[in-house]
C-alpha cells in the first residue's frame, strides 16, 4: 500500500530517544539545483540565500551543537562540499532542487547521518520527500529542530513528518544570523542584499499560490528596528532585500520603522509587493526611504484584480490601466519587475500573449518575469481540482521552476500551440529592440546593468523553444505530454543528468519521478492544513529553504 506521511503535531521531546550530547550539524541552503555558468548567475546568486536555513543554523547552535552552513549557489564544487562529517544534516530546497537534495541525502545517510529536508519542496511534497530523509519538516520553529536533534534517529523506509502548529512569532534577529549572512553574500562579486522579513503570509487567496492558504502575520516592528540598527553598523550603504511574500501590507507601520532608525540615504531597499499597495502617495514615501527595486505581481489580464487594483477591468482596459501604473512607479523606484503567468485557465487563444507584448511595448522600463503555470503537490488548493481533474504530469522536479516546464496540461490550447506562443512572447520582451528600449528607459545605470546582463544571460526562449521543436517531431515527448506515457523522454534524462554532474550516481533508484497525484490521494485534513509558503521562485516566508530576495532568476 502506498504510504502517505502525515505531520507529527506533538509537544516537545521530555528526554525520549537519544540522551542529548553536542551533536556536529550540517546546513546546507540550496539556492541552486546544480553547476551555474551566466554572468547573472555569478553576480546575483549569493544574494537568493534564504532566510530559514540561517535561522536553523541559530537555533542549532542556540541548543548547544556544532554547525557548518553551506549556501551553494552553484559555483562551489558541491560534492567537495559534502566532505564533512556530520550527526544531523538539514537540508533547505525548492522541488527544483529536489534531485539535488535527495542525492545529498543519500551521500550523507550512506555515512550514517541522519537527514532532515524542509523549505518548499517538503510542504509540496512530503510524501515523496519522506522517501529520501529520516525527517521531513513543514512549519518549523526551535522546539521542532530540538525534536529532531533529540530523536535523531534513522526512519526507514519512510521518514518522519514533523510541523509546528503554525509558523513562529518571532526568529532570531539579523545580528544572530550575521555570520552566516556574512560568509554568502562574500560571494557576491558586486551587489550584496541582506536578508530581511518583517511578515509571513499573503492576504490575498491566489488559487495557485501557496501563501493564500497561511494568514498574515507581521513580525516585531521593534525587531525590525534592531536588525536595521545593526546593518547599518555593519555596512556603509547596504541594500536590504525584504522577503515578506507581500511586502507593505501595515505600510505606515514597516515606514515608520524604517524611518525612526534610517538616516535618508543610508540604505537601500528590494521588496516584492502588489500594485494594489503602490499607490502615489506611497510610492513617494518608498522613494523618500530608499526603495530602489520594486516586483509587483500582475499574472494576469483576465483575473486577479484584486491584487492589481484594477478591478473588474479585463483584457486591454486592464493593460492600459496597469501600464500607467507601472510607468508612475518607475517614475519613483529605478527597478521595477512585473511577474506574469502563463497557462491559466482564463487564457485562450493569442490573445493573453499579444496583450502581453502591447504591455512592453506601453512600458518599456519594467523587466519581463514569465512563469508557466506550475502545480507543486500540494502547495495550493487549485492543485486538488488539477489533479481530479487528470491534468498534471510527472515532470521531473528539476523541471518545476517555472520556466524549464509546466505541468499542468493546458485547458485551452494544444501544447505545440501553446509553446509557440510562450517562444513568441519571451522572445519579443527579450528581444534587441526591447532590451535597448529598457536599457534607454532605465535611469539608474546600475539597473540599466542588471537587465541589460540579466536579459543577454537568459536562455530561457531557446530552450522552450527546443520543447517546442520536440512536440513537433518527438512522438515520446508529445505521448509524455498528452498523459498517454510516463516514459520520461530522453531530452528530459540528458538535461537532469547533465544538470546533476558526479551528483547523478548518488541518486537513489526510483527518484528521478514521484506521483504528481499523491495530494488527490490524501486531500486536505492532514499534511496541508501544516504547510505553507508559495512556491518558486517570488520571495517567501520562514520555513527551511524558502527563497531569498525577491526572486531575479
Amino acid at each position: 500500500m502506498h504510504h502517505i506521511p502525515t505531520f507529527d503535531r506533538r509537544p516537545p521531546s521530555q528526554g525520549v530517544g537519544f540522551p542529548r550530547k553536542r551533536l556536529q550539524v550540517t546546513v546546507i541552503d540550496l539556492v541552486n539545483k546544480g553547476p551555474a555558468k551566466s554572468l547573472f548567475a555569478r553576480l546575483m546568486n549569493a544574494n537568493l540565500a534564504s532566510i530559514m536555513p540561517q535561522v536553523v543554523a541559530v537555533w542549532c547552535e542556540e541548543l548547544g551543537h556544532d554547525v557548518r552552513y553551506v549556501c551553494y549557489t552553484g559555483f562551489e564544487d558541491l560534492h567537495g562540499e559534502l566532505v564533512d562529517q556530520a550527526d544531523v544534516v538539514f537540508v533547505g530546497a525548492f522541488s527544483r532542487s529536489a534531485q539535488t537534495a535527495y542525492a545529498i541525502s543519500n551521500l550523507y545517510r550512506r555515512r550514517g547521518a541522519v537527514t532532515v529536508i524542509g523549505g518548499p519542496h517538503a510542504r509540496c511534497y512530503p510524501d515523496d520527500a519522506a522517501r529520501y530523509f529520516d525527517y521531513v519538516l513543514g512549519f518549523s520553529d526551535k522546539t521542532t529542530i530540538d525534536d529532531v536533534l533529540r530523536d535523531r534517529a534513522p526512519q526507514r523506509p519512510m521518514g518522519r513528518c514533523l510541523s509546528a502548529a503554525r509558523q513562529p512569532t518571532a526568529l532570531p534577529s539579523v545580528a544572530s544570523r550575521w555570520k552566516f549572512i556574512e560568509q554568502t553574500i562574500a560571494k557576491a562579486p558586486f551587489l550584496k542584499f541582506i536578508p530581511m522579513i518583517g511578515s509571513m503570509g499573503c492576504p490575498y487567496t491566489c488559487s495557485f499560490c501557496i501563501d493564500s492558504v497561511v494568514d498574515y502575520q507581521p513580525l516585531a516592528f521593534d525587531q525590525i528596528r534592531d536588525d536595521l540598527r545593526f546593518v547599518l553598523g555593519k555596512l556603509r550603504r547596504p541594500v536590504v532585500a525584504w522577503h515578506d511574500p507581500n511586502f507593505g501590507v501595515r505600510f505606515d507601520d514597516y515606514m515608520s520603522a524604517i524611518e525612526d532608525v534610517v538616516p535618508p540615504g543610508r540604505m537601500r531597499f528590494i521588496a516584492e509587493s502588489s500594485l494594489s499597495l503602490l499607490s502615489e502617495p506611497h510610492l513617494r514615501r518608498l522613494k523618500a526611504n530608499g526603495f530602489v527595486g520594486i516586483l509587483p505581481g500582475i499574472e494576469s489580464w483576465f483575473e486577479l484584480g484584486n491584487k492589481s487594483k484594477t478591478g473588474r477591468l479585463v483584457g486591454m482596459e486592464k493593460v492600459r490601466q496597469v501600464s500607467e501604473h507601472v510607468n508612475m512607479i518607475l517614475r519613483y523606484i529605478p527597478f521595477v519587475q512585473t511577474n506574469f503567468v502563463f497557462g491559466l485557465d482564463s487564457d485562450e487563444g493569442r490573445e493573453p500573449f499579444e496583450l502581453t507584448k502591447r504591455f512592453f511595448d506601453m512600458t518599456p522600463g519594467a523587466y519581463p518575469a514569465f512563469s508557466l503555470l506550475t502545480a507543486y503537490g500540494r502547495a495550493a488548493p487549485l492543485n486538488l481540482d488539477l489533479q481530479k481533474a487528470g491534468r498534471v504530469l510527472p515532470f521531473p522536479f528539476y523541471f518545476l521552476d517555472g520556466n524549464h516546464a509546466m505541468n499542468v496540461r493546458p485547458l485551452n490550447y494544444q501544447w505545440a500551440e501553446f509553446y509557440e506562443l510562450v517562444v513568441d512572447a519571451t522572445r519579443y520582451a527579450m528581444s534587441g529592440r526591447r532590451l535597448l528600449n529598457r536599457f534607454a528607459t532605465n535611469g539608474d545605470v546600475v539597473t540599466k546593468l542588471l537587465n541589460l546582463v540579466r536579459a543577454t544571460s537568459s536562455k530561457r526562449a531557446r530552450f522552450q523553444g527546443q520543447v517546442h521543436h520536440l512536440l513537433r517531431t518527438d512522438a515520446s515527448v508529445r505521448r509524455f505530454f498528452a498523459g498517454e506515457s510516463r516514459v520520461l523522454p530522453q531530452f528530459y534524462v540528458e538535461r537532469v543528468q547533465q544538470g546533476l554532474g558526479p551528483l547523478w550516481d548518488a541518486l537513489p533508484s526510483g527518484a528521478l519521478m514521484h506521483d504528481e497525484n499523491a495530494y488527490r490521494s490524501d486531500p486536505p485534513g492532514q499534511s496541508i492544513g501544516l504547510i505553507s509558503t508559495r512556491p518558486q521562485p517570488p520571495l517567501r516566508g520562514p520555513v527551511l529553504g524558502a527563497p531569498a530576495a525577491p526572486s531575479l532568476q
